[in-house]
């Protein structure tokens, strides 16, 4: 057993994805032979179920596609259901403080490891009961990404950074932005500044970085040493696909 994801990230190895916000199989076996380093299956923001979840994960079998799942929050049984169904990845959002990164990673952790996660047996992580080695080792194959969405965060950020178990900071300008003062506004010059600023302290403290940020805007963010890239969405590249197709040839009524 072994998270080739984390082990990525970890050596700050550029990896670029997509959010996945349509609770559909087909589209995660479609996206899965598009060549992208991972799929972040975005279960905050969009209607996704467990049985749906397992569905995707197993459509990127087989694909060199890695799994994110993106909780809803601090959630002890959501954290188990994703990973106990082999995700490679948690995203945590809204980590404003060193302590809610603590409780994510305690969430993620068997008792052994000074965790709270409850042992299954039978579960798609250990593939049914076969991997004899998973308990042991799942902790070091466990890769938590705490995302960074606030003022909070980022006065919080060394704190945040030294807190064992988290591999990795992931800086969400959409919130950010609103907390800001900003709303919907992502890309404003002190949103950016600010963003460049916490992945430049998070490199100098030796954390890894990542951040959502579209193409081309993304590369001013791995200039400044960010090596996970969010370029968007499965839905956002069909509806601006659709749009264009029908501005160019639908009559609107």
């Amino acid at each position: 057993m072994r998270n080739t994801f984390k082990a990525r990230v970890l050596a700050r190895e550029p990896q670029f994805g997509l959010f996945v916000v349509s609770n559909a199989l087909q589209t995660a076996e479609a996206l899965a032979g598009s060549g992208y380093d991972y799929m972040c299956f975005d279960v905050e923001h969009s209607p996704s179920t467990t049985p749906a979840l397992h569905a995707q994960l197993a459509a990127l079998h087989g694909s060199g596609t890695a799994s994110v799942v993106r909780v809803t929050g601090l959630d002890l049984a959501a954290f188990k259901h994703y990973l106990d169904l082999g995700v490679d990845a948690l995203m945590v959002p809204n980590v404003h403080t060193a302590a809610i990164a603590r409780e994510a990673v305690r969430y993620t952790r068997y008792p052994t490891a000074g965790g709270v996660r409850g042992m299954g047996g039978t579960m798609r992580s250990t593939r049914y009961g076969r991997d004899k080695a998973y308990f042991t080792e799942a902790a070091d194959n466990t890769c938590v990404l705490a995302q960074i969405e606030s003022k909070e965060g980022l006065r919080n950020l060394d704190e945040i950074c030294a807190v064992d178990g988290v591999d990795l900071l992931f800086f969400g300008p959409t919130d950010l932005s609103a907390d800001m003062g900003y709303l919907g506004q992502p890309g404003h010059p002190e949103v950016v500044a600010a963003i460049e600023a916490g992945i430049r302290r998070a490199h100098a403290l030796g954390k890894p970085s990542g951040v959502l940020a579209g193409d081309p805007d993304c590369q001013r963010y791995i200039e400044a040493g960010a090596t996970m890239v969010i370029l968007g969405s499965d839905l956002g590249l069909m509806v601006r696909g659709a749009d264009a197709l029908a501005t160019k040839y639908c009559q609107r009524r």
